[in-house]
């Protein structure tokens, strides 16, 4: 009798488990622990124009999980480009032990003490990862939540898109889902380091980046001295 077919979902989840099992622990990081601090916040809360300006003003280095991931399917020969574009293309969560190591080599490879993570935990399996692969690696500073009411975050990514400089899902009903999402899986991950005195929030609900910056910037200036 012939076997049931697999569905491409199936080999792109057993590809990712031999390659994770393949993978082995993280080597070991020189030098003293990097300082770490997760940007957080809804679609359209400004989340990368916050962190560019902090890298200007603070000398942070700014890590995006997403683009990290993007940047390793693209790149020729890569360990974990096949793993990540059979997730991209099904739909389906990279691992996060593949972007903890992403986010790790950047890290190593910068030579820079300070980082902004950005976009990142985005859920409960991320953050399992993290204090898996990551927690004891780093020196978590603390999480900076960006605070801004959906119809302002939608109207933000809806005007970004007729620019022509947003993302190709900055349509209504995609953000929504987006929304929900974030809603879902990210908030929570808020409230957990919440309840460890790690979250210090901005409201970035003025349309003035500059100005939501004075809010921002509050929180990294008592860390300058350790720099």
């Amino acid at each position: 009798m012939a076997s049931p077919s697999r569905s491409p979902l199936h080999f792109s989840f057993q590809l990712s488990a031999q390659l994770i099992l393949r993978m082995g622990p993280l080597k070991a990081m020189s030098g003293p622990k990097p300082n770490v601090v997760f940007v957080l916040g809804p679609p359209g809360s400004g989340k990368g124009t916050q962190c560019q300006k902090l890298v200007e003003r603070f000398g942070y280095k700014h890590l995006s999980a997403g683009d990290l991931l993007r940047e390793e399917k693209s790149t020729p020969g890569s360990q974990f480009g096949e793993v990540i574009d059979d997730h991209i293309r099904n739909g389906t969560i990279v691992p996060v032990e593949i972007t903890c190591r992403l986010l790790d080599r950047a890290m190593q490879s910068s030579g820079k003490s300070h980082f902004l993570i950005d976009g990142f935990p985005r859920n409960k399996d991320n953050l399992d990862g993290w204090n898996r692969e990551m927690s004891d690696r780093v020196n978590l500073q603390f999480v900076l939540f960006l605070e801004c009411p959906e119809e302002v975050c939608v109207q933000r990514c809806l005007n970004r898109g007729k620019a022509g400089s947003g993302r190709t899902d900055d349509n209504i009903e995609s953000l929504r889902k987006r929304f929900k999402t974030y809603t879902n899986d990210t908030l929570p991950i808020v409230e957990y380091y919440d309840k460890q005195d790690l979250v210090r929030r901005a409201d970035t609900s003025c349309n003035d980046p500059d100005e939501v910056f004075k809010g921002v910037a509050k929180h990294f200036e008592p860390y300058e001295s350790t720099k």
